[in-house]
């Protein structure tokens, strides 16, 4: 065969090849995302499902919800948008006994769940940011439920103002502060409140409803309130303020950890070796870029002791969120053995492990004022009893050495003994007074400053003064009379009752107020 002939089907120029668009691509992306699988297997006959599968509640809300969610910040775009499963009943708006989306203004109208029950819906909309920011605060109050319940101490974690006569679930609101740089949880008003805002230089808005560290932060403010009331009053000592930021930017860590897609891809970015560079330190990424910073809000795994962070409480939770990051990449270098166990795995388990034990310290700490010391101690002896090894409780006792957050005696550098509570090596000064100002939206809200004790303090001493230099003011009026009344119709019968208000006497002496007149002529007193 003639080389030189032409082809009889020639192809064309690489150029002229039709190929997708970048918006087709970007189209089908979004698309693949909404897919769904088929539907349920039958009861029975062919194709059908397990007697295991068989046995499980035909309710259509008894499965579980399948949602669509930012699995860390939306600049992470290696994580970037996942499906998750949550396993207990979820409702329209979406909502559950604990958790409700607000619906008013300027809240998300309810979202439905679709023909499979799941909440499965197209990023970049108001009904997406509403399922992932339910999605994360559900995730987080389930995981230290569980995080108790393994260690033998379930409960169900009240909110702030729960009660016998009062399980009101906590108020989400993913647009709850349009045009603000924030984020808050408000035991006041039940909530949690997410902001957004346009950052300056830029055109693209932040929501920080969107970003999975920032949600599970103010939530975790809102788990620790319900277990340590009196901790988030700004009254409290430095380190007690500190502990709750701490709690917050830990709980982005452990909801991270808590998920096995998440600690793989940890362990494929930092090669096992937790202090490399990884998106699991920097907290709200998205959120401190937009700040201008040049990683998160902040960062887990510094060097920072008691004696550089002074009364400021955004440094100072640095101090102890660095001290239990240092504790988990000792654990997990400790128990790892890769011809054992994959490595994803074991740092699922020890984070499993590590934020039961801060839970369980956190819980056993004191009520009030509490310290660093007070619970690194508790964790000392609650890893002890939970029978781990003696290197663990170690590294543990090392760790927040290092901090100065308590001293080790001399002759106890090796193995730290059982029972054993250590002093506070850096303490706060006497009165010393919190230093909120760089700290998130929870911590600066005037509810937690007793600012209302303030106010009515001026407005008594208003009072005084007034009562002082003639000014008494009118006496208080008579109380008013309430008595109920027969309602009849035409024929005498009974038809309703009412309330009617007997108001007190005029009194006739009394000459009633003189009003100004207009000026020019009056007119006659007759």
């Amino acid at each position: 065969m003639d080389s030189s002939a032409p082809a009889k089907h020639p192809q064309p120029p690489v150029g002229f090849v039709p190929t997708p668009s970048a918006r087709y691509r970007q189209h089908r992306k979004a698309a693949q995302l909404l897919d769904q699988p088929g539907h349920p297997r039958p009861l029975a006959g062919p194709g059908s499902a397990s007697p295991s599968e068989a046995r499980m509640p035909a309710e259509p809300y008894a499965s579980g919800a399948r949602v669509l969610m930012w699995k860390q910040d939306p600049s992470v775009d290696e994580i970037g948008t996942r499906k998750a499963f949550l396993p207990g009943v979820v409702l329209a708006g979406p909502r559950d006994a604990r958790i409700v989306l607000a619906s008013s203004e300027p809240g998300i109208p309810p979202v439905e769940p679709n023909a499979f029950g799941d909440f499965v819906t197209m990023p970049d909309t108001p009904q997406f940011d509403a399922v992932h920011t339910f999605a994360v605060v559900r995730q987080t109050l389930t995981m230290y439920q569980r995080a108790l319940s393994t260690a033998g101490n379930p409960m169900p974690l009240p909110w702030h103002w729960n009660s016998a006569t009062d399980t009101a679930p906590l108020q989400v609101w993913p647009y709850g502060l349009p045009n603000v740089m924030n984020a808050y949880y408000s035991r006041t008003q039940a909530c949690l409140k997410f902001g957004d805002f346009v950052p300056n230089g830029a055109t693209a808005r932040v929501y920080t409803c969107r970003s999975f560290d920032i949600v599970s932060h103010e939530t975790g403010h809102a788990v620790l309130d319900g277990l340590k009331p009196q901790w988030l009053h700004a009254g409290n000592p430095p380190q007690t303020g500190g502990l709750h930021e701490s709690f917050g930017d830990l709980t982005a860590i452990f909801l991270a950890l808590s998920q096995l897609d998440q600690c793989e891809a940890v362990i494929a970015q930092t090669k096992a070796r937790l202090h490399d560079k990884t998106f699991l330190a920097d907290i709200a990424e998205q959120f401190g870029l937009a700040l201008g910073s040049t990683t998160g809000l902040r960062n887990a795994d510094n060097d920072l002791t008691l004696s550089q962070a002074g009364t400021e409480v955004h440094a100072i939770s640095q101090v102890f969120t660095g001290a239990v990051y240092d504790i988990l990449a000792d654990v997990f270098a400790l128990e790892r053995d890769p011809a054992l166990e994959d490595c994803a795995s074991v740092l699922h388990r020890v984070a499993g492990w590590l934020r039961g034990l801060l839970l369980r310290a956190l819980i056993a700490a004191p009520d009030a004022a509490a310290s660093f010391a007070d619970v690194a101690n508790e964790m000392l002896r609650i890893a002890a009893e939970d029978g781990k090894p003696q290197a663990v409780v170690n590294a543990i006792r090392d760790r927040f050495a290092q901090r100065e957050v308590f001293g080790v005696p001399a002759g106890f550098a090796s193995d730290h003994p059982a029972g054993l509570r250590l002093a506070p090596l850096v303490t706060d000064a006497p009165g010393a007074r919190q230093d909120r100002r760089a700290c998130c939206g929870t911590m600066n809200l005037a509810e937690y400053y007793d600012v209302e004790r303030v106010l009515q303090a001026e407005a008594d001493a208003l009072a005084r003064w007034c009562a002082e230099h003639g000014r008494p003011g009118a006496p208080l009026a008579a109380p008013l009379a309430l008595a109920t009344v027969t309602v009849t119709d035409d024929s005498g019968a009974a038809v309703g009752t009412t309330a009617v208000v007997h108001l007190p006497a005029p009194d006739k002496r009394a000459a009633p107020p003189a009003l100004p007149l207009p000026d020019g002529p009056q007119p006659a007193t007759p």
